[in-house]
């Protein structure tokens, strides 16, 4: 097994090479639509998409809400790929399998990865539709030993041991902010730390109360994988969660987690949100071109 480099590797650059292949745009950002959110790709200019079925040693998305394609294009002028739907543990995919769409972006050029969730709230100050960006996350996955980069390291991705501390980037953190800021979208952004369990079921109201006392602000099945996998290749990223619903934290409540309600808050919230990455993108755009 330790053969010093990833075996998948070449499978990688096959899928890479096949996509570069297939479209003249050269994205320098990637982004990755949680539940409800795919309509972000919907705004590109120049479109080229690409079904995952079509794309070789590519996994497919099972989830209702998630379309399970590529999509190549324009936002505030700068060249993008969007991921419609992603992978998940709970699907039956591995954790590396899961971030497979990572290590591609990396091959085709991306330096920055905007990664997007629904997640249920649990900090109590959250309001349903709040977006949430991610200054930090808890991973009960990771703490259980799940870690994507487990097994052989390969050298051409990162380091054998990346470094977390800075796993989501205080600059981007802080153009989105006020990207925020100048659309006037304040009064429901926060900013908090997201905490990753396995699901497909949702947390148990025990599991919420202790994923609160760890200091976590909202909950998901998503995102840290592919983070630690796009920090590891030297990425820059910005993580946002949408809050589509809050947790149960009390016996006596008739509240219930449900999907459909997750899609539901989705679609209202999802223009904000869809504005908002526009607005950042353009701002990105200014930074790179600036003298």
């Amino acid at each position: 097994l330790d053969c010093g480099y990833d075996p998948l590797y070449e499978a990688y650059k096959e899928t890479a090479d096949w996509l570069r292949a297939r479209t003249i745009q050269r994205p320098k950002t990637a982004i990755i639509c949680g539940s409800g959110l795919g309509g972000l790709a919907d705004v590109l200019d120049n479109k080229t998409i690409f079904p995952c079925e079509d794309i070789p040693h590519f996994p497919r998305s099972t989830v209702a809400g998630h379309i399970g394609r590529l999509v190549f294009g324009d936002l505030s002028g700068q060249p993008c790929v969007c991921m419609q739907g992603r992978f998940h543990y709970y699907e039956g995919y591995s954790v590396s399998t899961v971030t497979f769409p990572i290590r591609v972006f990396f091959l085709l050029g991306v330096e920055i990865l905007i990664v997007t969730n629904a997640a249920g709230g649990l900090n109590p100050h959250f309001q349903v539709g709040d977006i949430m960006f991610i200054r930090d996350h808890i991973s009960m996955l990771g703490l259980g030993g799940q870690n994507p980069l487990r097994g052989p390291n390969d050298e051409r991705f990162g380091v054998r041991f990346p470094c977390m501390s800075d796993a989501y980037e205080q600059d981007l953190l802080s153009l989105a902010m006020e990207s925020a800021q100048e659309l006037g979208f304040l009064s429901f952004v926060r900013e908090g730390v997201y905490c990753l369990q396995a699901g497909p079921s949702y947390e148990t109201i025990a599991e919420c109360r202790a994923l609160q006392a760890l200091g976590g602000d909202a909950v998901g099945m998503s995102t840290v994988p592919e983070v630690i996998v796009a920090r590891h290749c030297g990425l820059r990223v910005l993580g946002i969660s949408l809050i589509t619903n809050k947790v149960v934290m009390n016996y006596n409540s008739q509240e219930k987690a449900n999907h459909e309600e997750v899609l539901r808050i989705s679609v209202v919230r999802a223009e904000a949100l869809q504005k908002l990455v526009t607005h950042l993108i353009g701002k990105l755009g200014e930074s790179t071109n600036s003298p």
